[in-house]
């Protein structure tokens, strides 16, 4: 049921009984009448309301007549009264029966609606009816209840409970099946239309149905979850939904998907989603009725209403209504679970609901977005607007899969959209990009080939980008790309179109979510088009001090000893390096970009990346001080020295202490740095010295000095190993004591790989990323994967070795581990062969991963399993597709 008098469009009827088993869903439950007694009390339950009928009359206090004839906003035939004819007492019972109305009436049918609201409203409990159910096609009983007072907006906003509903009981299907269904549904979200609701049938046995005897139905609502029940038998649950959050404590997703709400903030005034208890975390009251035809009815079964079955009255005969409180906690009524064997498994019980799935907000930081490359990303649909052609992806000798679009007759625009009305895939959903994070240096880029070309000469090629469900747009010529590429027929041609050229034409990039490409409208015809590697992207901020040669807008820098510092040649790792000296004058050295000192005068904005970031540097002590008191120290500024951090050196991630004659990597993350106080928007100044006064005598080398974003290696993803590993990740043994070694594969398409030995000590081996690094794949959750190529050089001595994967968040705060057949390619490891497995990010992260701080990745025979194993891997990398 629902409380509303909106016109219903008549969707339903395109709808079969074997489609829409009910207003919450399809799903049937077998029933197991032996799975709890019953006839037992329960637990706890404290009887607080009650009406057995045992009186002559309906009880005023207790029952509230509705009388109208609205139609229950269902498009229902039947008038509510107050007539005695449609409602009354009797042998202990309450009778509802529906009517043929008099001739010339509003509506061909008559009944009755009963409520208890300000007579009895009830928040948390148990609400039982025992009844016998009325049958025919059009009848429709119900038990139900909804919010006394509308805390959170109208229906549905502040929720609905159906407690038993069923629809045309008795009618029989052309294969002779009785209907035997009976529904709990869930009503809630935000306003008509765009409301939701969940909820499941429960089929009863074949020689069992509800219009033929009376039977117990209930529910049990308590804080955060709700339970259905026939005749003591659990059937459904639904709860709260749960959201998961990442390590940055973004909302990225919901453990479990249960209802929702939308309402304004009372603090804010904005329309807000919430993932907690509400909507049902208010009074409710209950309702009984019996409605003739609507939409549901009308629309399942043998369809629209069987005048003979209500020639003589159509019964709902209801024994007794009781609501219990759960004495042991009231306030939430948590405590008196009415549960089964197997409840916990939620296989057959849990309902999933119809929450809308968060996407982390921004944060300001840059975050790629790949529409299409290869395959298609279910987040953002190919889509023709207009035309009713479906663009497909064809293979192009050049680029692999390519989407194809056409322009026919009827004028349209083509391209790729991300709102939830277009989102088709299952694992699909509206995915706004915000693009308010980099919007000085971010772009859109694709790559388009025109396969035919306009019939009408006169056809110019636009691009047009759109946000927020079209309340802005930017729309321009195709030529007026940064390049000023001009599409020629035949070719292959890449365009780049700046955020900041299409802000300033009044486009709002923080929710873009429709991309198009297209011949001017109603010139198309005729135009076959093919679009790849769509993109919306941007360098993640990245300043390097000193790599193989000095920044010349960074340069070395002598504070006050009057050296110049100078580039050496060091090791073979190394090259070309910068060397400081320090003499007997008191300084500090390092590199300085203010033009004073001869720097380029571009101090370097780290905001974006505060934090993920990491400043990074290695050093060796050629001669160490001559002090014997001194310690070494870092130190940056920031805008001229307005702010400014110095640390010891033993404060990195590291934590180690220079070795003369030894190079040292040392790492700081820029969040600790901004925390101690530094503006890290305008960093002008990085030094590396002893302390001041003591530092006579040093002379030290530094390399591969840099501030970064580990988790932005690539826009498109991280090689974690390929010849050797990735920056900041390590082949790694865990706890078997082996060293994993770089070895040269007989096959030389391989080259170098990392190879594993196990022996005797169960361990786990892989690749691990140092400490403060990790990987942030959320920028391609829905296209990106996880693969890997292995080779078995050496069975493990145990036939019962199982291989296995497993990858982890920083710290194993999340880990998911699964066997390698479980991977996309599904195959078994064969010795001598090099085989490649294949693991989805969506795969990963729906079965737990914090996809946005990964940092180990292993491959290995079951724990305990694996002494005797040589295995070799290469290519190991987090990719989008």
């Amino acid at each position: 049921m629902k409380n509303t008098t909106m016109q219903l469009s008549r969707l339903l009827a395109t709808m079969t009984a074997a489609t829409l088993m009910g207003c919450g869903g399809s799903a049937k439950t077998e029933s197991d009448f032996t799975a709890v007694d019953p006839a037992q009390p329960v637990t706890d339950w404290e009887l607080v309301w009650s009406d057995d009928f045992d009186g002559s009359a309906i009880d005023s206090a207790k029952w509230t007549h509705e009388v109208n004839c609205a139609g229950g906003g269902n498009n229902e035939q039947q008038c509510y009264t107050d007539d005695p004819a449609n409602s009354y007492v009797a042998d202990g019972m309450l009778h509802i029966v529906a009517l043929p109305a008099e001739e010339g009436a509003e509506k061909p049918y008559t009944s009755a609606r009963l409520n208890t609201r300000y007579k009895g409203d009830f928040k948390y409990g148990r609400f039982e009816m025992r009844a016998k159910l009325p049958s025919g096609q059009g009848s429709w009983p119900a038990f139900w209840m909804l919010p006394t007072d509308y805390v959170y907006g109208g229906w549905p906003k502040s929720g609905e409970i159906d407690i038993m509903e069923a629809v045309n009981l008795k009618v029989v299907d052309a294969e002779g099946n009785a209907e035997s269904n009976i529904h709990g549904t869930l009503h809630y979200g935000r306003e008509w239309p765009n409301n939701v609701n969940s909820g499941k049938a429960y089929e009863f046995p074949a020689d069992k149905n509800p219009a033929d005897d009376f039977h117990t139905y209930a529910i049990e609502w308590q804080e955060g979850e709700i339970r259905w029940y026939v005749d003591g038998y659990l059937y459904a649950t639904q709860r709260k939904s749960t959201v998961r959050y990442n390590s940055k404590d973004e909302a990225v997703g919901l453990s479990h998907r249960g209802w929702f709400a939308e309402y304004y903030d009372q603090i804010t005034g904005e329309l807000t989603t919430h993932w907690d208890n509400a909507p049902f975390d208010q009074e409710f009251h209950l309702l009984l009725n019996l409605a003739v035809g609507g939409d549901w009815p009308e629309n399942v079964n043998n369809l629209g209403i069987d005048a003979d079955a209500f020639a003589n009255g159509q019964e709902y005969v209801i024994d007794y209504v009781h609501v219990y409180q759960c004495a042991s906690d009231p306030d939430t009524g948590k405590g008196c679970e009415t549960v089964r064997p197997g409840y916990n498994d939620y296989e057959d019980a849990l309902v999933e609901g119809e929450a809308p799935i968060p996407s982390p907000p921004s944060a300001g930081t840059v975050q790629n977005l790949t529409i299409f490359t290869e395959a298609a990303n279910p987040n953002w649909p190919a889509w023709d607007c207009c035309g009713g052609s479906t663009p497909m992806i064809v293979d192009d000798p050049d680029m692999g899969g390519v989407y194809e679009f056409y322009v026919g007759a009827q004028p349209t625009v083509n391209g790729f959209i991300s709102r939830a009305e277009f989102i088709t895939d299952e694992n699909g959903q509206a995915s706004p990009f915000d693009g308010s994070g980099m919007l000085e240096n971010g772009v859109i880029s694709f790559d388009m080939k025109i396969v035919s070309a306009p019939s009408s000469p006169d056809a110019a090629w636009l691009f047009k980008v759109e946000s927020n469900n079209a309340s802005s747009a930017a729309e321009l010529p195709l030529t007026d790309n940064i390049d000023g590429v001009t599409p020629v027929v035949g070719e292959w041609q890449t365009y780049v179109f700046p955020l900041q050229m299409l802000a300033d034409m009044g486009l709002d990039v923080s929710a873009i979510d429709v991309l198009m490409v297209f011949p001017a409208w109603g010139l198309g015809e005729g135009a076959v088009y093919q679009l790849d590697n769509v993109e919306i992207t941007a360098p993640a901020p990245e300043l390097v001090f000193f790599e193989d040669g000095e920044n010349p807008d960074w340069v070395m820098w002598d504070c006050c000893g009057g050296s110049m510092p100078t580039e050496e040649i060091d090791d073979d790792e190394h090259g070309m390096v910068a060397q400081f000296s320090i003499g007997e004058a008191p300084t500090v050295m390092g590199f300085i970009t203010r033009s004073a000192n001869g720097g380029g005068d571009k101090p370097f904005d780290a905001s974006t990346i505060v934090e993920t970031g990491l400043l990074e540097f290695e050093m060796k002590v050629v001669d160490a001080p001559s002090s014997p008191d001194s310690s070494w120290l870092i130190k940056l500024e920031s805008s001229d020295g307005s702010t400014a951090v110095e640390l010891p050196i033993t404060d990195s991630v590291e934590g180690v202490v220079p070795v003369t004659g030894e190079w040292q990597t040392y790492t700081f993350k820029m969040a600790d740095l901004a925390a101690a106080g530094l503006d890290v928007s305008a960093i002008d100044v990085f030094m590396i010295f002893p302390a001041w006064g003591t530092g006579n005598g040093a002379v030290y080398r530094v390399d591969n000095a840099k501030i970064y974003d580990p988790s932005a290696v690539s826009a498109n993803g991280i090689r974690l190993f390929a010849d050797v590993a990735a920056d900041g990740w390590s082949i790694w043994d865990c706890c078997g004591g082996s060293t994993p070694t770089v070895e040269t594969d007989e096959d030389d398409s391989k080259g170098a790989v990392a190879q594993f030995i196990i022996g005797a000590q169960p361990t786990v081996m892989g690749f691990l990323a140092d400490e403060g690094v990790f990987y942030d794949a959320s920028g391609f959750l829905s296209t990106g994967v996880v693969r890997f190529d292995m080779k078995v050089v050496s069975n493990p001595s145990s036939p019962d070795a199982v291989w296995k994967f497993k990858i982890e968040s920083t710290g194993a705060a999340t880990a998911v581990e699964l066997d390698l057949t479980d991977s996309v390619e599904g195959v078994t490891p064969v010795l001598g062969q090099w085989q490649t497995y294949t693991f989805t990010l969506e795969q990963l992260f729906n079965a737990g991963l914090d996809i946005s701080d990964i940092n180990v990745l292993m491959v290995f025979p079951a724990w305990g399993t694996g002494d005797g194993a040589v295995y070799r891997i290469d290519n190991a990398e987090i990719a989008a597709q």
